[in-house]
């Protein structure tokens, strides 16, 4: 077993500064875990705590239904990985893995053949004899891996372990650190800045901003139903569009919403499985933001026919073509606008079009505590 429960955490430190805020996290055993925020909201601060490099200001850890806020990191049996990597530039790849052994004093032959086993799961086998320094930074961050694999944690640590590699690599090693995690079947908690890294790796994801959790729920979860406007606009990119100021109104027994002021405005039908809802009811004459993603808006014939009471007319700013797709940034009720929409779609720069939106998807949050209302 490999679980770990972190009961109303804080980290505090001198002068008042909290990094860390009530932080309450049930992992259960072979989870791979995704903290994930922008720099500055606490998670690598949490890793460490868990790690036991940071102290722990208030609450309580468990490791495997042990209370660890005073066990030494050595006895924690845990393993981290460091966004440096943090090898020994005078060791050889094979010393650099075996080190940690070595100072527990482990036998020679069972060290070699855990180095020897995790070499291969790495396919690593052809670098024991160089040091750091021959290596790529693909090489060294697989040698930093085995590094911790040898020791046979029921934890992994990892810190931001692909910020040092380009574009290219970090996708490759995305899939290779998934796969790992199902071929060691053991507990991950992974550190990221990156919310692609998040969604492409993460049994489930924690969200944090400022110290504080604000969802902690599956990748697919995160993305189609954020509690709040931060998740909304952190998860997916483009980023979901918001519109302030919008406003709810009644007629005919329909809810509408209309976007921007009276000169310069947009008006679309609610669907009704939104409308229905007696949270959103409670909005009708009030100020809402209305947030729809990029790829639910449209400017296809298709769209425009199948959702006509979703439709108002937009200017367009700026066209990004991409290839696969092209995305539009659009000015909708004096608000800009992202669309994501298909390669072919013949939209120029100062047009005036016509878009329509799967406004099914579409989430309403209060301007003031930015919660979701229609959830």
């Amino acid at each position: 077993m490999s679980s770990v429960t972190m009961k109303h955490i804080y980290k505090k430190y001198a002068g008042g500064v909290i990094a860390v805020t009530d932080f309450n996290l049930d992992i259960e055993d072979k989870e791979f875990i995704i903290l994930v925020g922008p720099s500055g909201c606490g998670k690598s601060t949490t890793l460490r705590m868990i790690a036991g490099l940071e102290e722990i200001s208030e609450g309580e850890l468990y490791i495997d239904g042990k209370l660890c806020n005073d066990v030494p990191p050595k006895e924690r049996d845990i393993a981290m990985v460091f966004q440096n990597y943090a090898l020994y530039p005078h060791m050889t790849v094979y010393e650099n893995m075996s080190f940690g052994l070595k100072l527990r004093k482990t036998p020679k032959d069972e060290i070699r053949r855990r180095v020897e086993e995790a070499a291969q799961i790495l396919e690593i086998e052809h670098l024991l004899d160089r040091k750091p320094a021959a290596l790529s930074g693909g090489q060294r961050q697989r040698v930093a891996l085995g590094r911790a694999i040898v020791r046979n944690p029921k934890v992994f640590l990892l810190d931001e372990p692909l910020s040092n590699l380009d574009a290219k690599l970090r996708a490759q090693m995305r899939s290779e650190l998934t796969k790992l995690h199902k071929k060691l079947d053991t507990t991950f908690i992974y550190v990221t800045h990156d919310q692609t890294e998040a969604m492409t790796m993460g049994s489930r994801i924690v969200v944090m901003k400022d110290g504080v959790q604000q969802q902690v729920s599956t990748p697919q979860d995160l993305y189609q139903n954020p509690n709040n406007r931060f998740v909304a606009t952190f998860i997916g990119s483009p980023a979901m569009n918001m519109l302030d100021d919008s406003k709810l109104t009644e007629k005919d027994g329909k809810l509408y919403i209309t976007f921007g002021d009276e000169q310069d405005n947009a008006t679309i039908e609610v669907p009704e499985s939104i409308a229905s809802k007696p949270a959103v009811r409670s909005y009708i004459g009030k100020e809402v933001v209305m947030g729809i993603r990029p790829e639910h808006v449209h400017d296809e014939a298709i769209y425009l026919n199948n959702y006509p009471q979703y439709k108002c007319t937009v200017t367009v700013d700026t066209v990004e073509p991409l290839g696969s797709e092209t995305n539009l940034f659009l000015i909708i009720g004096g608000k800009q606008f992202t669309a994501r929409v298909d390669p072919t779609s013949t939209a120029k720069m100062g047009d005036k079009i016509e878009i329509t939106m799967e406004a099914e998807r579409m989430h309403l949050f209060d301007p003031e505590t930015e919660k979701c209302i229609d959830l």
